[in-house]
């Protein structure tokens, strides 16, 4: 039995105009300092220079075996701005530096600085630890993106003969290496490829990958009896770090490394859509499972432990020690967006919306130039931003992100156009081979009442579907004034009739402040809750608070408010309200007290939206808080 292809098909980020107040400054800081930040960086610690292929041995800072993906996501982030905000500098720039690529290009094809220059003799011999295909799969991935565009096809020719060298060293045939990448990323640049070009070879190199991964005999240990290695002297103890300790299509648990997983279930995702493999895309259904149901932050983060940057077992989410890594949250966000365009369910939206307002914005501080690559959901005071990293992955992926996220607004499928994300700008979308435009006018996430017209050339009759949010418990819509009531289909308010030019849809979705409680086995948020307005978590600063605020007490009746305050972090709205705090009198000369005598003062709070913490003083954060009755 076959699984349905693809039910959506998202718009492209040169087709959506953002023009609100929460995503457009973002956009502008990001183009403005980020990825100018981004380049510099990858200039002054050798990663661009290294693409000469100059280095020779003896001399520094050789180069890195996966540092120029961090200089393909920087291509990729170029190419998205350069669509929707031409910059001629930015331009020339990203020209240079696909001349390096293509310089560095191997007459066979091969493309890696690393393995040219450093260990010339030893290409596709550690699979497992190395990361050649992973760096294949970001350069493949700029390569699509510039050449949509610019419609220039340096990038993608040169990338084109990468893919097809890599096609003649991996697969089932007799004489290939049934070889797969230790960090998953190749499997949905290929899926890339092949929709930018066309050509199936690249599609079936991607399903190779996915279908040989965990088989047995093992690969990894057969390479490692290769270069003489141990395989039981594995650092990460076994292939469950990579997802390959049994074959994917058997998997019902996210283990591993987070990154890693989630890459590679974006790639199964997109394979399962366009091959009709329903044993596929239901391994997919039980990761997402998992994960929903047992392995989830409040902020879309994923991965708690710091020692695998990745998963442990079920309900494991501790706050102050979170890993939670930015790269995994944008990787969560390309799963959900790509079973959204399966199934076209709200469920995988919402997680999307989750992470894109929450996990994701706090990778990157409002200036733009400095990062988080650890996301706890608590800080006793000394976790901050930096501004680089050895291991840099994260800023040019926040980067890319920012720049394409008008992808991740709208699809379009026979017969309807879904709206999954309420951000304030323009869309054009062809439905039925008619070119249709939807205005959308909101302050999202402060508040949620949207408004969208429609233009079209002539009148269509087709299904608008309207995401309901899973946080939202009550909602309303009018069209041309007059209030309407659609069927709700997987999470979607479905309006269906033959639409005008110049028609209006209004929808309110109610936006109250929210007490959130995790499952009783998350031990750390046992009698805790976390405040939660719309689709924005909050948390906690020190320099909002006079009491230390990891010891707040709030409770249950104690009435909060939403304010706005334009003066605070850009503009935000904040949540204000009374809770309890120790009285630090009673605690002066003594460790521990009889309960009674622990008294509690009043106290007010000052929630701020998490995504936003740490631009201010530095102190303590928290999300979650306890709570009495």
């Amino acid at each position: 039995m076959k699984a349905p292809s693809a039910e959506l098909r998202p718009l492209a980020w040169k087709d959506v105009t953002i023009e609100d107040r929460f995503w457009a400054p973002r956009q502008k800081t990001n183009r403005e300092v980020t990825m100018p930040h981004v380049y510099r960086m990858c200039k002054e610690t050798g990663r661009i220079d290294a693409l000469r292929l100059q280095w020779k041995a003896g001399d520094p800072n050789p180069p890195h075996i996966f540092r120029e993906s961090d200089v393909g996501k920087w291509v990729e982030a170029a190419a998205y701005s350069l669509a929707t905000h031409p910059d001629d500098q930015l331009d020339k720039l990203a020209d240079e530096v696909i001349d390096l690529f293509a310089g560095a290009q191997q007459g066979d094809g091969y493309l890696n600085a690393h393995y040219t220059v450093v260990e010339p003799g030893r290409r596709w011999t550690n699979l497992r630890d190395c990361h050649e295909l992973y760096c294949a799969g970001h350069l493949i991935e700029a390569a699509v993106a510039h050449f949509q565009a610019t419609g220039k096809r340096k990038l993608l020719d040169v990338l084109c003969r990468y893919a097809d060298h890599i096609d003649s060293v991996f697969g089932p045939e007799e004489g290939k290496k049934r070889g797969y990448c230790g960090h998953e990323e190749i499997e949905l640049a290929l899926v890339k490829l092949y929709r930018a070009t066309g050509n199936g070879r690249y599609l079936k190199l991607g399903k190779y990958f996915i279908d040989e991964r965990g088989r047995q005999p093992h690969y990894y240990d057969l390479e490692a009896a290769q270069r003489g290695d141990d395989p039981k002297r594995y650092s990460a103890k076994d292939y469950s770090y990579s997802q390959a300790h049994i074959p994917l299509r058997q998997q019902s648990e996210v283990v591993g490394h987070a990154v890693r997983a989630f890459y590679c279930y974006s790639g199964m995702a997109d394979i399962a859509a366009l091959t009709g493999d329903a044993e596929l895309l239901s391994a997919c259904k039980r990761l997402w499972k998992d994960l929903t149901r047992h392995k989830l932050y409040i902020t879309g983060g994923i991965g708690p432990s710091k020692h695998n940057e990745g998963f442990t077992e079920q309900y494991d989410l501790p706050n102050q020690s979170a890993y939670a890594e930015t790269c995994a949250a944008i990787a969560l966000v390309f799963f959900a967006h790509r079973m959204l365009q399966v199934e076209a369910d709200a469920r995988y939206a919402d997680v999307m919306e989750q992470a894109l307002y929450n996990g994701v914005p706090s990778g990157v501080s409002l200036d733009g130039a400095k990062f988080f690559y650890v996301n706890p959901l608590a800080s006793a005071g000394g976790h901050h931003r930096q501004d680089w990293f050895g291991c840099a992955c994260c800023p040019p992926n926040v980067a890319r992100l920012l720049a394409s996220l008008g992808s991740y607004v709208y699809s379009a499928a026979p017969g309807a156009a879904y709206v999954h994300l309420y951000v304030a700008g323009k869309a054009t979308a062809t439905v039925d081979g008619q070119e249709l435009t939807l205005l959308q006018e909101t302050d999202y996430p402060w508040d949620g009442d949207v408004k969208i017209t429609l233009r079209l050339p002539r009148a269509a009759k087709l299904d608008l579907m309207l995401r309901v949010p899973g946080w939202c418990r009550q909602h309303k819509a009018t069209l041309n004034g007059k209030p309407v009531a659609g069927a709700i289909a997987k999470g979607y308010l479905r309006l269906r009739r033959e639409w005008k030019d110049g028609d209006v849809v209004k929808l309110s979705l109610a936006m109250p402040v929210e007490r959130v409680a995790a499952h009783p086995s998350v031990a750390d948020d046992v009698g805790k809750v976390a405040l939660q307005r719309g689709p924005i978590v909050y948390c906690l600063e020190q320099c909002d608070s006079a009491a230390p605020v990891r010891s707040v007490v709030l409770p249950d009746k104690a009435k909060l408010t939403a304010r706005r305050n334009g003066r605070k972090l850009g503009g935000i709205v904040e949540i204000t309200g009374p809770a309890l705090a120790p009285a630090p009198k009673a605690w002066k000369s003594a460790l521990y007290l009889r309960a009674d005598q622990a008294r509690l003062r009043p106290v007010t709070i000052k929630a701020v939206p998490y995504c936003l913490w740490d631009n201010r003083r530095p102190g303590a954060m928290t999300v979650w808080l306890a709570r009495t009755r």
